[in-house]
């Protein structure tokens, strides 16, 4: 499932990328133009060599030190965390519906995706981002669950970075919208699993249960 989810979240991060390029683009555009430019607003191919230098060289590192050092603790829980996510997509083959498996993983993103763009007509400000708005909220609010146990400040700051991005308030309407749907979602949380908890407590419960023949 894990596996699946990430490869859902570099799915909607490329979507929000491309349906999105002139706000959540170019802000990456601007990051990397700043970086591998010069003074003078040329691109400085010395930059690139050193970038490209320095990604090749973390990997055969990185690559090594997997190798080598597979016996201590951090590195092997990091080489276990790469073998589970590769054994977690190819095993997808095997299940019995893995059709079922797909649907419910791809209905999961929707329903993400759906909460994310309805939190956006919540305030009047951000009505006007809509579906594409929703897009990246989702790709910014998920950066912060990940950050975070439950996404819990990282959440509403992400968002309200995001929403300045697109010309609102960060500290007004980008804080508050942020923050309004980081309680929803919690809220709901809360809610369901307590819910979930006392059924299957009582599920449990009557199962339990000695059946009575009804014989005397």
């Amino acid at each position: 499932e894990r596996a699946v989810d990430l490869v859902c979240l570099l799915v909607v991060f490329l979507l929000a990328i491309l349906f999105q390029g002139d706000i959540f683009g170019q802000y990456l555009q601007d990051m990397l133009t700043d970086f591998f430019h010069d003074k003078t607003g040329n691109l400085s191919v010395t930059k690139l060599y050193l970038a490209g230098g320095i990604f090749l060289f973390l990997m055969i590192i990185f690559y090594i030190i997997l190798k080598r050092f597979g016996h201590i603790d951090l590195v092997s829980k990091i080489k276990g965390v790469i073998k589970n996510i590769l054994h977690g997509l190819s095993s997808i083959r095997y299940l019995r519906h893995k059709g079922w498996f797909l649907f419910h993983s791809l209905l999961i993103w929707s329903m993400y995706y759906i909460a994310s763009t309805l939190g956006l007509y919540a305030l009047r400000e951000t009505q006007v981002l809509g579906l594409a708005g929703g897009l990246t909220t989702l790709v910014f609010g998920t950066i912060g669950m990940i950050l975070t146990p439950n996404g819990i400040g990282a959440y509403p700051l992400l968002i309200a970075q995001l929403l300045g991005l697109y010309g609102l308030n960060a500290d007004t309407t980008g804080n508050a919208s942020g923050w309004l749907m980081w309680s929803a979602q919690t809220f709901i949380v809360l809610i369901g699993g307590l819910s979930c908890f006392i059924l299957i407590s009582r599920l449990n419960k009557k199962e339990s249960q000695p059946e009575t023949s009804g014989i005397t």
